[in-house]
């Protein structure tokens, strides 16, 4: 039997690859499906059935144009409410071919249509040897619980403890598990960086699976929940109907320095993909950088959201389509062209700079500036684990509310583990008005690695 998953690092997305004696099934598919056509035909294998754990709410799936590519049906929970043709799934259902026998368990909590998929190689056993768990079992985490607009995510987070408790630890210790997504995923808390693990190693290891009650497990899941980022609802509804095909795109326009100005006066924001010393040396005035080499697309979805109108920047017309595509991914297609020639096409004088400093810098500064701020772009729990001694905590995923805490007036040093996320945050203070912003370079990392000192955060 013919077993593969393939991981797309940048959406933190696994999917899977199933075949035996020419016939397969593709799980949880990212948006643009030749991978999957291709990997098939290097195996003789015919797509037969596309599977969806469940409604995405991350990303948008391409299991409606994998289908029509492949003849395919598409099978998705019963409870899915979805508006395309499909196999509406119960538990206990089964796929056979070849020798692989696929059989489904009904485990809602993350969403109330959630599959998970027992995996049997007949050849070898005739029991289960993998369960692909969607976003009901991460390594080291579950799915977040608040995705239903009809249940509260106490009542999600109960749903959630059953199917964990009745059906996925119920299973044998040695059962491989797969997830659709790892680590910097936002559908769970701290999900771990391995792509697999066994039904025993999560009982032992995962904090979620710890709880001594199905309340405590309640609390410990909705309590301080991490924000649900906007396009979530809206690419559960696109998923729900089915995207279109990627081929269904406009072509993207290549643009000259004039008309970038005047669609950005007509409300297009541009969106400089490129790295943050890039974006630093100089950039189109009010441009927002997000880099192409971090969680790219998944911070345009959550600071951008599917509605504006984007103008790229990138090093080149390659990187401008790899952003393209990235950004189809999460369902962003207002993509209106991109700035032919890069930056060395925009005119010198009307250039806009970041400033960069190292930890030392900020140091020294911290010294002899007391009206500097400094602001930690980090998640709570990052800040919690040590920070700098006076910062502010402004988390990027709670843009709207960094602004409101800092003061334009004040010069700000802006910091994240990194530097990846704190570029995109100065990039934002700039655009809202904030003329005196420093990007820290290497972030808080770089900070401890230069034994400066680290502030611990109280508990009460």
């Amino acid at each position: 039997m013919y077993f593969e998953q393939f991981y797309l690092g940048c959406l933190a997305h696994a999917s899977y690859l199933v075949g035996s004696e020419g016939v397969a099934a593709v799980i949880d598919p990212q948006r643009d499906v030749e991978i999957y056509l291709e990997e098939a035909c290097k195996h003789s294998l015919r797509i037969a059935y596309v599977i969806e754990t469940h409604l995405h709410a991350d990303f948008v799936s391409g299991h409606r144009e994998l289908a029509a590519r492949t003849g395919a049906e598409i099978y998705v929970g019963a409870r899915a409410g979805a508006q395309f043709p499909h196999v509406a799934v119960r538990q206990g259902d089964e796929i056979r071919f070849g020798q692989c026998r696929l059989r489904f368990l009904e485990t809602p909590g993350h969403t109330l249509e959630s599959l998970c998929v027992l995996v049997t190689d007949l050849d070898r056993s005739a029991e289960p040897f993998a369960v692909l768990t969607g976003d009901t079992l991460f390594i080291g985490d579950v799915g977040r619980p608040d995705l239903s607009p009809d249940h509260t995510p106490q009542q999600l987070a109960g749903l959630l403890y059953d199917s964990l408790h009745q059906k996925l630890l119920s299973l044998p210790d040695d059962l491989q598990v797969y997830p659709a997504h790892g680590a910097g995923s936002l559908c769970g808390r701290q999900i771990g960086a391995e792509r697999s693990s066994t039904i025993g190693e999560q009982r032992i290891r995962n904090y979620a699976l710890q709880s001594r009650s199905r309340d405590e497990f309640v609390r410990m899941l909705t309590d301080a929940l991490p924000e649900r980022p906007g396009y979530f609802a809206q690419d559960a509804e696109i998923n729900r109907t089915g995207a279109g095909s990627l081929a269904e795109m406009a072509p993207m326009a290549a643009l000259d320095a004039e008309a970038v100005r005047a669609s950005q006066s007509g409300g297009a924001v541009v969106l400089d993909t490129r790295p943050e010393t890039q974006f630093g040396a100089g950039h189109v005035p009010a441009a927002v950088n997000i880099p192409l080499s971090g969680q790219f697309a998944a911070w345009a979805g959550a600071l951008l959201g599917l509605e504006t109108d984007l103008l790229l920047v990138a090093e080149n017309p390659e990187r401008a389509a790899e952003a393209r595509m990235r950004l189809a991914r999460v369902g962003i297609e207002r993509v209106a062209g991109y700035l032919a020639g890069g930056m060395e096409s925009w005119p010198r004088e009307s250039c806009e700079q970041l400033t960069q400093i190292g930890v030392r810098d900020l140091n020294r500064l911290l010294r002899e500036r007391a009206d500097l701020q400094v602001a930690d772009v980090r998640r709570p729990a990052e800040w919690e684990e040590g920070h700098i001694e006076g910062a502010v905590l402004a988390p990027l995923n709670q843009a709207a509310k960094m602004v409101d805490k800092l003061d334009p007036a004040r010069p700000i040093a802006v910091h994240c583990k990194g530097g990846y996320r704190s570029s995109i945050a100065s990039s934002l203070l700039l655009r809202a008005g904030f003329r005196q912003v420093m990007n820290v370079t290497g972030g808080f990392d770089a900070w401890k690695a230069a034994n400066l000192p680290v502030a611990q955060a109280v508990v009460a």
